[in-house]
């Protein structure tokens, strides 16, 4: 990376829409994704509503801006629907192909775990390619343990192939318990 290089982290825009899906498309087109049917990948107008929903649900959904280029995104979603599992986020991270190996992922992380432990979540968990070293190195440096291997979950490149599930704590994790619902739910 560049030593004069300035990446900044900050809550996506709408108007940063278009670069996602460009940086999204590429990544399942030619990267660690590709190979398989990206027919169903979202169109713009169904991503600025996917955001504006994580948004209004105050679910962190970050970009990584370089000069006025977005070079990156990251975000999370419930790990599942039901109300045990609200304190628990399920992470993804993408980065621009020119700016892969440049720190970005690393940058993007940070900002996403500081801002879902800021939000009241608990656990983080991530899906990893098996053949995706990188990025499997990179959620070890941020503390996330290996806690499951989930074999031939996806067919790409015409073969199966394996996913990692990873985790992390965030805050004090299930060490205490969550804070009381407040009244109006009680």
């Amino acid at each position: 990376m560049k030593q004069d290089r300035t990446i900044v982290i900050r809550p996506s825009r709408e108007t940063d829409v278009d670069a996602m899906l460009a940086i999204y498309h590429r990544h399942i087109r030619r990267g660690i994704d590709a190979g398989v049917d990206d027919s169903d990948t979202p169109q713009p107008e169904e991503l600025r509503q996917r955001r504006k929903n994580l948004k209004d649900r105050r679910f962190p959904h970050v970009v990584a801006i370089e000069g006025e280029k977005v070079v990156g995104y990251a975000y999370v979603v419930l790990f599942r629907k039901r109300p045990a599992y609200r304190y628990t986020v399920k992470h993804s991270i993408y980065v621009h192909h020119d700016h892969i190996g440049q720190g970005i992922g690393s940058l993007l992380m940070r900002g996403l775990i500081d801002a879902c432990a800021a939000a009241g979540f608990r656990r983080m968990i991530g899906y990893i390619a098996a053949d995706n070293v990188a990025s499997l190195a990179l959620h070890e440096r941020f503390g996330f343990v290996r806690v499951g291997l989930l074999p031939g979950v996806a067919h790409r490149y015409d073969r199966w192939a394996d996913s990692v599930m990873v985790q992390r704590s965030l805050a004090s994790g299930s060490t205490t318990p969550p804070p009381p619902p407040p009244l109006s739910t009680r």
